[in-house]
């Protein structure tokens, strides 16, 4: 589809997106309806984090019959992490731009009626990072880069510095330490580009953006890159990757350590 320069080029940039994807609803503004949650909201006032861990215990005590302290935490460290990881892995899958990422230019949407996770995000900044070649290069709101690996380097740093403010607010809060935190943001990002192109047809390309991202450990993060090839019982060949952290989920009853967990698989 070619692009359309508009007066808010990543506000135009994030509607070609939306239609490439089915996790979240994605906007550019926070609405007056609706329960809508700012994230600098949350990274100053942790009773936000105590609101939506009280949420997501009753849920689990509803449906598995119990709330474990350390799925709980792990429940709401995914699903917050995965909010500038997914965001920031769209637009640089799809647009080669990546917005900022600050907490105070991001928002998201818990679910009222189910499971309170996130179904919706807003981007309500206007600046981005793009390449020479970009047509909207020559905005006042564009920082360009020399190429895509400065891109990615670019993606990369943006999430780490929205995943260490809300690791410093979140520790205090949760029954997990320091490695387990940057496990679940590595997981988060590599997922998180995986996925941009597997929804947008193109899982060969989410790969190499992830190979590109994350092409060796680097600090605080947890790891390079872990998709690999599989070879399923039978006989199909796809692409999987072995998770950096745990999702606790085993913990509730009659459940299980889920196929690509790091307690069960190997490095």
């Amino acid at each position: 589809m070619p692009r359309r320069v508009g007066s808010d080029v990543l506000a135009s940039s994030l509607a070609r997106v939306a239609a490439l994807q089915h996790e979240l609803e994605l906007r550019t503004d926070v609405p007056p309806a609706g329960d809508w949650w700012r994230c600098h909201h949350l990274l100053t006032d942790r009773t936000w984090f105590s609101r939506w861990h009280r949420r997501l215990a009753d849920w689990l005590i509803e449906h598995h019959g119990a709330a474990p302290a350390r799925t709980v935490s792990g429940y709401v460290l995914w699903w917050y992490l995965r909010l500038p990881a997914y965001v920031g892995a769209l637009l640089l899958h799809h647009e080669r731009r990546v917005p900022l990422l600050r907490p105070s230019e991001l928002a998201f949407r818990i679910s009222r009626d189910s499971r309170p996770d996130p179904v919706g995000v807003a981007v309500l900044g206007r600046s981005f990072y793009c390449l020479p070649l970009d047509p909207c290069a020559g905005r006042p709101e564009a920082v360009v880069v020399a190429d895509e690996r400065a891109l990615a380097e670019v993606y990369r740093a943006r999430f780490v510095a929205h995943a260490t403010a809300f690791i410093r607010a979140y520790r205090p809060l949760s029954p997990h330490g320091a490695r387990t935190l940057w496990a679940a943001a590595t997981d988060a990002i590599d997922s998180c580009l995986w996925w941009a192109g597997v929804q947008g047809g193109d899982e060969g390309a989410g790969v190499a953006d992830a190979a590109l991202v994350l092409d060796a450990r680097h600090e605080p993060l947890t790891s390079s890159s872990t998709l690999r090839r599989h070879t399923g019982d039978n006989g199909s060949v796809g692409w999987t990757r072995r998770r950096e952290s745990c999702c606790f989920t085993y913990l509730l009853p009659g459940s299980t350590e889920c196929e690509t967990c790091p307690r069960t698989c190997p490095r």
